[in-house]
């Protein structure tokens, strides 16, 4: 399992959290998105859209899978 803590740069609208989605959904792993207390699967857009990251709240991205590190990374940038 790979984690990573990311401060939010930039609220994402719903453009962006698709964008998110898609990144997620290329990889062969399991990757979840957590904020404070509640925590979501990174390939929902539901889930992403309810999460709603905002500017300056601290993200916690974890992957289990094949591909967990490459997972956590590029979604790490796009948030960062």
């Amino acid at each position: 399992m790979t984690q990573k803590d990311v401060t939010i740069k930039n609220s994402l609208d719903a453009r962006q959290a698709a964008f998110f989605v898609q990144t997620a959904s290329k990889f062969n792993a399991e990757v979840q998105v957590s904020i404070e207390e509640r925590k979501i699967n990174a390939k929902s857009i539901m889930g992403t859209i309810a999460l709603n990251m905002q500017e300056g709240q601290v993200a916690t991205i974890l992957a289990d899978g094949a591909e967990e590190e490459l997972a956590v990374a590029e979604l790490a940038a796009i948030l960062a």
